[in-house]
């Protein structure tokens, strides 16, 4: 298989060397020859994609189809959120890429990773049914309140407006007439049915 080593620590004084030879030995192991070695030096696990260029690389080649499994120390330095870490995995599962996680001891190219993989899956579509129903319970009792839900209103004069612009003779195009009024192209469509 084709391994992508991450490696991470969050302070510059400490070395991601340690956690390299470990993976490395354990690539060697398994026949796994390794691809990319994906490094964060220096960078909290609990900050986002965009801040860390190591993980984010490993992100954007894993889309490219570069490795077959991503090998980490630890479940901690991919990442500190459990949303995150999850939608990482979900990310890898999609993909087909598997994922080794020395400390935990998941490997999910074995039927145990792989079972555990798809427990870690169901946790995260019950946390999404989850918070959807609490959404929908939150608009359904704003509603309940006389509150509007969703975005405003269009005034009926700005409305009136669009209408008057969309009927003169060699008009400009929608995209333009929704520049004009400062309102989205599906909005002057919207005005125009």
């Amino acid at each position: 298989m084709r391994a992508a080593l991450y490696l991470r620590v969050s302070t510059d004084d400490q070395t991601t060397e340690n956690q390299e030879r470990e993976l490395r030995a354990t690539a060697d192991r398994a026949g796994h020859e390794i691809m990319a070695v994906y490094r964060d030096k220096g960078i909290s696990g609990a900050k986002g994609r965009d801040k860390r260029p190591g993980f984010d690389a490993m992100n954007k080649d894993a889309a490219r189809r570069r490795f077959d499994v991503v090998m980490a120390w630890s479940v901690d330095r991919l990442g500190r959120s459990l949303q995150d870490l999850i939608a990482f995995m979900q990310e890898l599962r999609s993909l087909r890429i598997d994922l080794f996680l020395h400390q935990q001891g998941l490997d999910t190219t074995t039927p145990a990773g792989k079972m555990m993989f798809q427990v870690l899956g169901s946790f995260a579509e019950y946390e999404r049914d989850m918070i959807r129903a609490r959404v929908n319970a939150g608009i359904a009792r704003a509603k309940a309140a006389g509150k509007h839900c969703g975005r405003p209103p269009l005034a009926p004069e700005l409305a009136e407006r669009i209408r008057a612009a969309m009927a003169v003779p060699g008009r400009p195009g929608i995209r333009v007439i929704a520049k004009q009024f400062g309102v989205s192209p599906m909005t002057v469509q919207n005005v125009a049915n």
